[in-house]
């Protein structure tokens, strides 16, 4: 036995000489073949606690074969024509270097700048946690057998990346030594602009918003003003909680009546949440309204800080030697139980926001952009991987501007966000192209792009997303544009036979065309039609059978059908919906029976 363990080791030795040689001189890559090997030499010689460091390229090694495994499960497009390119195309050995240098250097600035550095203990916690709260068992398994089931390399090159994001987050963002200075500048410019009106003087960010309860039948059809971007609109036990904070953040929760508590006029103390410094002020009251203007200061984003930081700090660290134990993962039969709901991570999650997108890799669902009470607008997201239960930042480098009810579809490779706006007439027609292999913004081309918008809708055709309706300074739109990122070119939709411009519409893809339905102007609308990319021609949806018009349904393609259900008319919620059969181009009601 002891001979097999000493061959194994030698023979892994060999591979890391041959990994580190091929980074030292740019040999080409032959990781794909590497990798199982390395995990079968692994499991042979799998006396983890013998081993007390990893190199470089071991590291970098490893984190191929991770990638390896998120990159089989990453979603690519039926419609997409082209063949799912290989791993090496998307994620060069420079990204896997990258990534492996940035949680390195995370590591030692816990330790640098916290005197904070990871034990063995909560690299060993940290694996149990993963192995007890995953919620993909499967695909943990399969990152598990990739790195041999070794606890060793499993603390080092998956938990400790983890680790590394989650502590360093929690520590920066209320360290007064990055956000004291930008603390003090704004309680100054406080002092100086103390009134309502002064509130746009001041160097923070100023927006305004509207707070409608919209379960009481004193808001009525008001509510339904959906042209106004800042309505937020919640229900009984949303509205009691936020307007409690609301008058905590004015000092004024007591017993009783907080929304009576509330002064109009005054402007409150300088408040902080993890990314910003804020003050808030309601300009108008109602029993079921809220109109509020917020001015607030962005303090330093944690990848930017790291930037700085990061030249200070070495990339190379010892791996810590331990007692590691492979943990026993969650749900060891694979299966799951129907209705049943477990929470998500909150450690590291994005800021809590409304209005903002969301798509889903395979492995990975991408948060991005969306707005929260003051209301204070976002250009920030997240990454939630479910195998793991843990959230990672995107990156602020090259991201779009702050924004909310915009647009994103998944490519297979990247999800592009566009349009959307921050109250007001603040219409954006920019969007980006974000990355998640490699972390990283592109711009999307201004060039012919369509008008800036919001509430519009979008889809995502296999090689193009197309954009359509909404409203944006110039009212309600029936236009649209089709962006295609392999060009980073926009080609305007056609108007001629379009339906009637709208707010708020739904759509799906079928495979050939857009199917898009309801919406207002500000009227409720139960008409629709179906767009040909190809053709760059629309076709009317009947209305016979059709259900009643409304706003915020939702639609799904059923591969022949689209199913839109739900929504709002203006007057109430809707528990009713349709089937749309483009072949016959008719509708069938959906059953109520048992409806929720």
């Amino acid at each position: 036995m002891k001979d097999r363990v000493r061959t194994a080791s030698a023979a892994l030795l060999f591979l890391v000489c041959v990994v580190t040689l091929t980074s030292a001189f740019n040999l080409p890559n032959r990781s794909p073949d590497l990798s199982p090997r390395l995990a079968s030499l692994s499991r042979a010689a799998k006396s983890a606690q013998q081993r007390t460091r990893l190199t470089l390229a071991d590291r970098v090694a490893y984190q191929r074969v991770i990638e390896e495994v998120y990159w089989r499960h990453r979603i690519w497009p039926k419609e997409r024509p082209d063949p799912k390119p290989a791993l090496d195309e998307v994620m060069p050995s420079a990204q896997l270097e990258k990534k492996v240098a940035d949680y390195l250097r995370k590591s030692q600035a816990l330790e640098n700048y916290w005197q904070r550095p990871i034990t063995p203990d909560q690299l060993q916690a940290e694996m149990r946690r993963i192995a007890s709260h995953t919620k993909q068992p499967g695909v943990l398994r399969e990152i598990f057998a990739a790195l041999g089931n070794d606890p060793f390399v499993i603390a080092e090159c998956l938990a400790r990346p983890i680790l590394a994001e989650r502590l360093l987050t929690e520590l920066y963002a209320h360290d007064q030594r990055f956000h004291g200075e930008l603390k003090r500048r704004a309680e100054a410019e406080l002092r100086t602009h103390r009134s309502l009106k002064d509130m746009k003087q001041t160097s923070g960010m100023y927006t305004e918003a509207e707070w409608i309860k919209s379960d009481s039948a004193e808001t009525g059809s008001a509510s339904a003003d959906t042209k106004n971007i800042e309505a937020v609109k919640m229900n009984g036990s949303e509205w009691q909680e936020r307007v409690e904070k609301l008058a905590g953040e004015f000092g004024s929760a007591k017993e009783g009546d907080p929304l009576g508590q509330i002064k109009t006029g005054v402007l409150s103390p300088l408040q902080e949440d993890e990314g910003h410094y804020y003050a808030v002020a309601v300009m108008k009251k109602g029993k079921d309204r809220l109109k509020l203007a917020t001015v607030a200061w962005l303090k330093e984003p944690l990848r930017s800080w790291l930037v700085k930081a990061e030249t200070q700090v070495p990339v190379t660290m010892a791996a810590l030697s331990g007692s590691y134990t492979l943990p026993v993962i969650a749900n060891p039969s694979g299966g799951c139980t129907d209705d049943t709901w477990t929470g998500t991570s909150l450690t590291n999650a994005p800021d809590a926001r409304a209005n903002h997108t969301a798509v889903w890799t395979g492995n990975e669902m991408i948060v991005w952009g969306g707005v929260t009470s003051g209301p204070i607008y976002f250009n920030t997201g997240g990454r939630y991987n479910p195998s793991t239960d843990s959230w990672t930042a995107t990156s602020l480098t090259n991201a779009p501007a702050a924004r909310a009810s915009h647009t994103a579809v998944w490519t297979g490779s990247e999800m592009i966000v566009w349009g959307g706006g921050t109250g007001g007439s603040s219409y954006l027609n920019t969007g980006g192209r974000y990355n998640p292999s490699t972390d990283s913004w592109t711009a999307t081309s201004l060039t012919n792009a369509p008008a800036g918008r919001v509430q519009h809708t979008a889809v995502w055709t296999g090689s193009q997303m197309i954009v359509w309706g909404g409203v944006g300074s110039g009212g309600y739109f029936n236009t649209g544009g089709r962006y295609d990122p392999s060009t980073d070119s926009w080609t305007a939709t056609s108007t001629i036979g379009a339906p009637s411009a709208r707010t708020l519409p739904n759509s799906v893809w079928t495979g050939s065309e857009m199917i898009v339905w309801g919406g207002g102007n500000p009227g409720l609308l139960n008409t629709g039609g179906r767009y040909n990319p190809g053709t760059n021609s629309w076709a009317a949806t009947s209305t016979t059978g059709a259900p009643a018009g409304r706003f915020f349904p939702t639609a799904v393609w059923t591969g022949s059908e689209m199913i839109v259900w739900g929504g709002e008319n203006g007057s109430g919620f809707q528990n009713t919906g349709g089937r749309y059969n483009p072949t016959t181009n008719s509708w069938t009601a959906t059953s109520i029976t048992n409806a929720p």
